[in-house]
């Protein structure tokens, strides 16, 4: 039967749609591929106070993954160091242990696009790691690492000012006997910004080196 000139015209329109979101699939595919070849990556983190292993959540938060990985195949952690432990008041056992290239900007990559916890279903628990970071989508290379529960770190959407969380992207799976001992040493060092003064280690504890586990 034959169609009318705004019947072939909704058709068209149709079928350019359709192409449309097949070329952005495949454009995601193309740059998440290597990420999504493994769903929940492996990594290593040889630190002067022992081994933590990571499982990473690449299907749950895929472009904050991607980067940490970029930093981890590239070698940039390497000789990087985890530089501050912030604990809680009246609780030393529970708090955060923060490491990356805040002594190193040239190793720097591009910031990413933030993915909040409500876009990801993933939750600061004990053992979760997660972007550091100052206004949403600046996250580069530092992480920190929970020692106990910490929800106030996922997005709030109803809470004012800034609610948009941290970017949780895996667990620590091995070694949070190494995070609990980091995040008791003297803290010390003097702090570039003024509400993380002591929290600062010093010495801080040198990241050996990160590797994917195969």
């Amino acid at each position: 039967m034959a169609m009318s000139a705004m019947q072939v015209e909704d058709q068209a329109m149709t079928f350019s749609r359709i192409a449309r979101r097949a070329v952005i699939a495949g454009a995601g595919m193309l740059v998440a591929g290597p990420v999504f070849a493994q769903a929940k990556p492996k990594v290593e983190i040889q630190t002067g106070k022992g081994l933590m292993v990571l499982e990473l959540e690449a299907a749950k938060a895929p472009i904050t993954v991607a980067n940490f990985l970029r930093y981890v195949d590239t070698g940039r952690y390497d000789g990087a160091s985890i530089y501050r432990a912030s604990r809680a008041p009246g609780a030393p056992t529970i708090g955060i242990i923060e490491g990356g290239l805040q002594n190193d900007p040239t190793k720097l990559l591009p910031p990413i696009a933030h993915e909040s916890t409500t876009m990801t279903g993933l939750a600061h628990v004990d053992g979760t790691i997660s972007m550091a970071r100052d206004a949403p989508g600046t996250a580069t290379a530092d992480f920190f690492i929970c020692c106990g529960e910490a929800s106030y770190l996922d997005a709030h959407p109803d809470a004012a000012g800034d609610n948009a969380g941290y970017a949780a992207f895996g667990t620590v799976i091995e070694g949070m006997d190494v995070a609990r001992v980091i995040l008791a040493l003297p803290t010390p060092g003097k702090a570039l910004n003024p509400a993380m003064q002591g929290q600062i280690l010093d010495p801080t504890v040198q990241i050996i080196s990160m590797k994917r586990m195969t």
